[in-house]
């Protein structure tokens, strides 16, 4: 439980909701709280390697475009522009609309647009680790908020524990791109689409320090998490999986896949496989869409699936190409075979999702 009675005196840091306040010492504790910390495992060394993924929110495509591909865009136009992705999710076309927000660096006396990237991503993820993992993560369920408490110093100790370190600098840099950018969801259905989530990505940051917030590694702070993941806290729309795994990886595309089987092949066993194309994928990551040959981009897909296959989540990825005129490649066809390893960890998944699922009346 953390100590409230030094989260007193708090100054904004970017926070796009106003009215962010401290959550109550009773929003600590509670069901969803003790079910979202609950994994299904052995021993305590297996509970370190898990954590939660989302349905929805982890389906977004959302962490796309990287820092080399903004230097580009804002040579080009000076700065970031609304970034639209379409992308499927359990059948329906859906859009994100993306806003870049505008850091001011005191070093250098200048501002510049970010788009939240794979370093985000990876705070986002050890964030949610934290609040899984330790005894931080609120759900104040009046205001239907869910967050966490830390500090920059256990936040860096947990990137570095997953081979991703950071300075303080770097994860002040990624808290403050986070509650800045504002992602919009919408379905593609109608005139218009129908709109149905509008925030950012982190709803709320503040921060508690005597000094200042980049030098000061005890500093305690409050991020709250994105609606949808609030709602999924809520119905208890989310699966335990291998954090320490995805978290391994070289490369953003490989964790993509990881948290997709996870959510998907929730079927896995030794007698079954899954498929994957690679034009889904590309639509759907929209991690592949900076390459500007498909060749170089199915390159990069085989290195991300031969990353999964090292670190036994798969044992074999067969590859059929569907070719069109002239042999030239149209889409090819993944066909996925899980490790014992694998089939193991969704079977736990899917028995602690039922244990924690409510019992209609």
């Amino acid at each position: 439980m953390p100590d409230n009675s030094r989260l007193t005196k708090v100054s904004k840091k970017d926070s796009r909701n106003p009215s962010f306040a401290l959550p109550n010492k009773e929003y600590f504790e509670g069901n969803q709280l003790d079910m979202f910390r609950a994994f299904l495992c052995n021993n305590g060394n297996e509970r370190t390697q898990l954590s939660n993924t989302f349905d929805l929110w982890d389906s977004v495509p959302r962490y796309s475009i990287s820092r080399q591909q903004m230097d580009k865009l804002r040579k080009e136009k000076g700065f970031l522009d609304l970034q639209r992705i379409q992308f499927r999710y359990r059948g329906k076309t859906l859009e994100a609309i993306i806003q870049a927000t505008r850091i001011f660096d005191r070093k250098t006396g200048t501002s510049k647009d970010y788009y939240p990237s794979a370093n985000e991503e990876l705070v986002e993820d050890a964030l949610r680790k934290i609040a899984a993992e330790e005894r931080n993560a609120f759900f104040d369920k009046p205001n239907y908020r869910s967050g966490v408490v830390f500090s920059l110093h256990m936040l860096r100790e947990e990137l570095s524990r997953r081979g991703h370190s950071r300075s303080y600098y770097e994860i002040v840099l990624s808290l403050n791109i986070l509650a800045g950018s504002v992602i919009e969801i919408h379905t593609m259905e109608g005139n218009d689409g129908e709109s149905f989530t509008k925030s950012g990505y982190f709803s709320g940051l503040s921060a508690v320090s005597k000094s200042d917030l980049t030098e000061d590694p005890n500093a305690k702070w409050i991020v709250q998490f994105h609606p949808l993941v609030t709602q999924a806290l809520d119905t208890l729309t989310y699966r335990q999986f291998n954090y320490a795994q995805m978290m391994s990886y070289k490369t953003q595309l490989a964790r993509w896949l990881h948290k997709q089987l996870s959510l998907k092949f929730t079927f896995a066993s030794l007698a079954t496989s899954f498929e994957m194309r690679y034009c889904t994928i590309k639509r759907d990551s929209a991690l592949l869409n900076g390459y500007t040959r498909d060749r170089a981009a199915i390159e990069a897909l085989d290195g991300a699936f031969n990353e999964l296959m090292t670190g036994h989540v798969l044992t074999q990825c067969k590859k059929n190409p569907i070719l069109g005129e002239r042999n030239k490649i149209i889409d090819i066809v993944y066909n996925l075979h899980p490790s014992p390893i694998f089939c193991h960890e969704m079977k736990a998944a899917n028995k602690r999702e039922k244990l924690t699922k409510p019992v209609d009346n």
